[in-house]
C-alpha cells in the first residue's frame, strides 16, 4: 500500500511540474522568449507565432546533419501549415541559424528552400542570444510547442517529427 501512495504522489507531482507555467527548455514548460533579425533586418518574435504550432528549429548553413534534416522540414511545413491542431491552429517554423557569416546564411535558406518567413540569426554562431537561452550545444535541435508557447516536445526528427504533428490534428 505505502508504495502505491509514492507511486501517486510521484505521478502527481510529476504531473504538476510538467503542466506548470515555468520558463525553461523542458516539456510542459513555456518555451523562452525570442527576439531576433530576419535576413532583411525585421525583428521577429516568437511570440509573434502565438495561436500556431510552432517548431522551434536551431541549425545553420554548415551544419550538414541540419543541411540533411532540411528537406523533411520542409515537407513538415508544406503539409501541416494550413492545419487545425488541438493545440493551435496552423502551423509555423521559426528557424533560429547559429550561422556567422550573413551570405551563407541566405545561400542556404535559398538552396534548401527554406519558405517559411520566421528565419532569424545574430550572426554569432555558438554564443548566439537565442542558443544561450535554449542551452544549445548540438544542432540540429528543435522544440515544437503550442498556441500558448508551451513546449510540446524537443528534438523530433525525421518521420517522428511528421509523425507527432500528424498525431495533433483535429480529426
Amino acid at each position: 500500500m505505502r508504495t502505491l501512495l509514492s507511486i501517486a504522489i510521484a505521478v502527481l507531482f510529476f504531473n504538476f511540474t510538467a503542466t506548470s507555467q515555468t520558463i525553461g527548455t523542458k516539456v510542459g514548460q513555456i518555451a523562452p522568449e525570442i527576439s531576433m533579425k530576419s535576413p532583411e533586418g525585421k525583428t521577429i518574435a516568437l511570440s509573434e507565432l502565438r495561436g500556431k504550432v510552432v517548431l522551434i528549429d536551431f541549425w545553420a548553413s554548415w551544419c550538414v546533419p541540419c543541411r540533411r534534416e532540411n528537406p523533411t522540414v520542409v515537407s513538415a511545413y508544406n503539409q501541416f501549415k494550413d492545419k487545425n491542431f488541438k493545440f493551435g491552429e496552423g502551423f509555423e517554423i521559426y528557424g533560429v541559424s547559429l550561422d556567422q557569416k550573413m551570405d551563407a546564411w541566405t545561400n542556404a535558406i535559398a538552396a534548401d528552400k527554406l519558405e517559411w518567413k520566421s528565419q532569424v540569426s545574430d550572426l554569432k554562431g555558438w554564443h548566439s542570444e537565442a542558443g544561450r537561452k535554449y542551452g544549445i550545444n548540438s544542432i540540429p535541435a528543435n522544440y515544437l510547442i503550442d498556441k500558448d508557447g508551451k513546449i510540446l516536445a524537443t528534438n523530433l526528427r525525421g518521420t517522428q517529427l511528421i509523425s507527432v504533428l500528424q498525431s495533433l490534428l483535429i480529426p
